[in-house]
C-alpha cells in the first residue's frame, strides 16, 4: 500500500482538530507506510507536580502516535488498548514520538512506539509503548 497524496495534511489536519493535540502542542512531523512520527515542546503546564512531562501526556504522545502509523495502514482507527513502560523522566525541552505497526490485520493493528526527550542536544529514551487499535468507519 502507498501512502495517498496529502496523507500528512489529512493526519495534521485530524491533529489540528483536536482540541487536546491542540493544548498540547502536538507536531505531526512525518509519516510513512506503518510509521508515524510526532513532537511536542516542552511546556510547564504538561507536567506534574515534580516537574516532569506528566505520565497522562506521555501515554497521550504514545496512543497518538501509534493511532497515527496504524492510520496510514487502515484510514480512521480506534485505540482498544495501549500501555506504556516509563523507563527515566520525562524530562527534556522537546519530545519525539515514534510509532510503527508491527502487525496489521483485518480487526486488530498492533503497533508499538518509543519517546524520547530531547535536553542539550542529546535525545534520551524515556518511554516505549504498544498500543491495539481496531478500524472504524470513516
Amino acid at each position: 500500500m502507498t501512502l495517498a497524496p496529502g496523507f500528512i495534511d489529512a493526519l495534521r489536519a485530524s491533529s489540528a482538530a483536536s482540541p487536546f493535540n491542540q493544548w498540547s502542542g502536538f507536531e505531526v512531523v512525518s509519516c510513512g507506510e506503518g510509521t508515524a512520527e510526532l513532537a511536542m515542546a516542552w511546556k510547564a503546564e504538561a507536567t506534574q507536580h515534580v516537574g516532569f512531562l506528566h505520565a497522562g501526556v506521555v501515554g497521550a504522545l504514545i496512543d497518538t502516535v501509534c493511532g497515527y502509523a496504524a492510520a496510514t495502514r487502515a484510514g480512521p482507527v480506534l485505540t482498544s488498548h495501549y500501555s506504556v513502560n516509563f523507563m527515566v523522566p520525562a524530562v527534556g525541552t522537546r519530545f519525539r514520538a515514534v510509532g510503527r505497526v508491527v502487525r496489521a490485520g483485518k480487526r486488530q493493528i498492533f503497533t508499538a512506539a518509543e519517546l524520547y526527550a530531547e535536553k542539550d542536544g542529546t535525545e534520551r529514551l524515556v518511554a516505549t509503548g504498544e498500543a491495539l487499535l481496531m478500524p472504524v468507519a470513516g
